[in-house]
């Protein structure tokens, strides 16, 4: 913990975020399940529990729920019995004449925050969509109880989150679990066909690249007076580092994970700044509206990244290569050499939807009971990356990724209930703590 501090659609995350690529790897025909249970992708039904009902949350599960398979919604988790209720209202109203999928027993609906388990319990796969912060836990709890997952990102908001992440991503290895993390670039067909040419050396090496996630920031819910402190929390939970990790982590992950996709890697170090100019209000936590990072990997390559959160400003979001023989515009998913002679360019006709791709993929491999998927320890590294970058501008010194990762770090409650105290609470004025740069420590 710092010593100094202790609308998202139904059918996209952000209408502004684009995806690609899976994993480069052989696909494993394996025995996830048993026969008996075997998901033919007609006849037999594979049960979804989604965990965590908000936005994406909701658009994640009528995704799912939109695929070819046999899938149904069997139950439903959230700390908050009024978001279950939505979640379920809008998920009917989106699916139109597939909302016979939505089979969720009034019994079947839990809510308070051991609700993850009851709802695991019911179903085939799951979809973690609650706040970032309670990913690990749900995560390990998905692979112990042996279900098909997809999660959102980020997977954690704290070095010893990540580490737990990564540990479970070992079981459901062992147990040949498909896990797909929703870093969506991923599974989009100009991405993919962007980094085939990146990694076959179409600009020669890579030496430098650029990031950029600025837009005007997102939603803000009044304190209500029969809040307790966790649940203003929670209900806020963008503007709290345990749950959000700041939208370095929240966001900004999706660029990292681009340039970490083209390095084929990720960095050592990180120096930043950052800070809060605009968004400065109560009502706001702790977290930054602005930071800058310059990222170094092992290959000798640094990127720039950037993300602000400030109404009035240039939105722009987006990912620039360069290498020795030329730059990689991904937004215009085009490729020039330095003359600007275009190399190649993506057939924007021929895009997909990465959104409803992620789970075409997962849920046809399901229904195969093929093993194809292990996103998780990529979708970890790709988190690490985000949370290195933050300790670099909270701190303003340089970060070295191998002492941050290993620190044990963690900004996590010790108990969880609505009762219990969060990890940072307000001054006598109703000001949380924020990161001062040159004042902050961590290790």
């Amino acid at each position: 913990m710092i010593k100094n501090e202790k609308k998202s659609s139904l059918q996209n995350r952000r209408d502004f975020v684009k995806a690609s690529s899976l994993l480069a790897g052989s696909v494993l025909a394996a025995p996830l399940i048993s026969r008996a249970n075997y998901f033919s992708g007609s006849n037999d039904v594979i049960k979804i529990a989604l965990i965590g009902c908000g936005g994406r949350g909701t658009g994640a599960t009528v995704q799912a729920l939109s695929t070819k398979q046999n899938v149904q919604l069997v139950a439903m988790a959230d700390a908050f019995r009024d978001r279950l209720d939505d979640s379920h209202k809008n998920i009917l109203e989106a699916l139109e004449a597939n909302k016979n999928r939505v089979q969720v027993k009034e019994e079947n609906k839990f809510t308070g925050f051991d609700a993850y388990k009851k709802a695991m319990a019911l179903a085939d796969v799951v979809i973690l969509a609650t706040p970032p912060g309670f990913r690990p836990i749900h995560f390990e709890e998905a692979v112990n109880q042996g279900k098909q997952i997809f999660m959102e990102k980020p997977v954690a908001t704290d070095p010893a989150g990540i580490q737990r992440v990564l540990a479970a991503a070992e079981k459901a290895k062992a147990k040949k679990l498909n896990v797909v993390v929703g870093l969506q670039r991923r599974y989009q067909t100009s991405y993919r066909e962007l980094m085939k040419r990146v990694h076959d050396g179409a600009i020669g090496d890579l030496v430098s690249a650029q990031a950029w996630w600025n837009n005007e920031g997102v939603w803000v819910h009044p304190r209500q007076p029969q809040w307790t402190e966790m649940e203003y929390q929670m209900r806020n939970w963008y503007y709290f580092v345990w749950l959000c990790g700041d939208h370095i982590t929240e966001q900004h992950i999706h660029n990292l994970d681009v340039i970490n996709w083209a390095m084929e890697g990720y960095p050592v170090k990180a120096q930043g700044m950052g800070g809060r100019q605009v968004r400065k209000g109560k009502d706001h936590g702790q977290i930054f509206d602005h930071h800058y990072v310059e990222f170094h990997y092992q290959n000798g390559a640094t990127l720039n990244s950037q993300c602000r959160h400030q109404p009035g400003t240039m939105s722009k979001v987006d990912e620039l290569l360069v290498g020795t023989k030329g730059k990689v515009f991904c937004g215009e998913a085009k490729i020039t050499d330095y003359k600007g002679n275009v190399i190649y360019q993506f057939d924007k006709s021929k895009e997909n939807q990465p959104y409803q791709n992620e789970h075409d993929e997962l849920f046809e491999a399901i229904a195969k009971n093929e093993y194809k998927f292990w996103d998780a320890e990529r979708g970890a590294k790709s988190s690490m990356t985000s949370i290195l970058g933050r300790l670099a501008t909270y701190s303003g010194l340089e970060v070295e990724w191998e002492k941050a990762i290993n620190s044990g770090l963690n900004i996590m409650p010790s108990t969880y209930d609505f009762a219990a105290m969060p990890p940072v609470v307000p001054d006598a004025n109703g000001n949380y703590p924020v990161a001062i740069p040159g004042v902050t420590k961590f290790f």
